[in-house]
């Protein structure tokens, strides 16, 4: 554990910081992009006829 933390200091020390602003950039698309396709499942999903149905449907085979 303390060896991530030096290697993560040395990182900040010699600049690889873009890397880190870079990744933050593409979490937040990635999070806006999931939660819009999270709203937009209900609208565009639709349910399929339950087993009972289905029988009714067909004459109670």
């Amino acid at each position: 554990m303390l060896r991530w933390a030096f290697i993560f200091l040395i990182a900040a020390i010699f600049g690889f910081g873009d890397v880190a602003a870079v990744a933050t950039e593409a979490a937040r698309i990635l999070f806006f992009v999931f939660l819009a396709l999270f709203i937009m499942t209900p609208v565009f999903v639709r349910r399929h006829p339950s087993l009972e149905q289905t029988l009714w449907i067909f004459g109670n085979f």
